[in-house]
């Protein structure tokens, strides 16, 4: 499986702008700029879609595990938080929130953990990882 998604910058990276589209079209030509990423500015930046996609990796990820272990949560909820320092992507910070009835607290840290370091973007991204749950059953 392949997904692609396509940039287009136009301009210097402080005056310039850009648009993002992905092949869904979810994203058709959003607007990308330094405003954007890096003050407060109208449009997406490429943090707060990696942000994105960590979230719902991870959170797809747990779901499949805890069907391993037999439960299905009624509700998982996981905000990521992505970290630009100096350059470079340094950590992504997961809060993860979650309804699952009949389990342990042990069985769902163990499939917190195992979701962390498993989904496709965890093992993708070079930085630290980090995660908080709260569980609800």
């Amino acid at each position: 499986m392949k997904r692609k998604a396509t940039a287009i910058w136009q301009g210097s990276g402080m005056e310039g702008s850009g648009l993002i589209t992905t092949q869904s079209n979810v994203l058709n030509n959003t607007q990308l700029s330094f405003k954007s990423r890096f003050e407060n500015g109208i449009g997406t930046n490429p943090e707060e879609l990696l942000a994105a996609s960590h979230a719902g990796c991870f959170t797809m990820k747990l779901a499949f595990v805890l069907n391993e272990a037999g439960f299905v949560a009624d509700k998982l909820e996981t905000t990521a938080t992505v970290t630009l320092e100096n350059g470079s992507i340094t950590a992504s910070h997961l809060e993860v929130s979650a309804i699952i009835p009949n389990i342990s607290n042990a069985t769902f840290e163990e499939s917190v953990k195992d979701a962390k370091e498993n989904c496709p973007i965890s093992k993708a991204i070079n930085a630290t990882i980090s995660v908080n749950s709260n569980l609800t059953n």
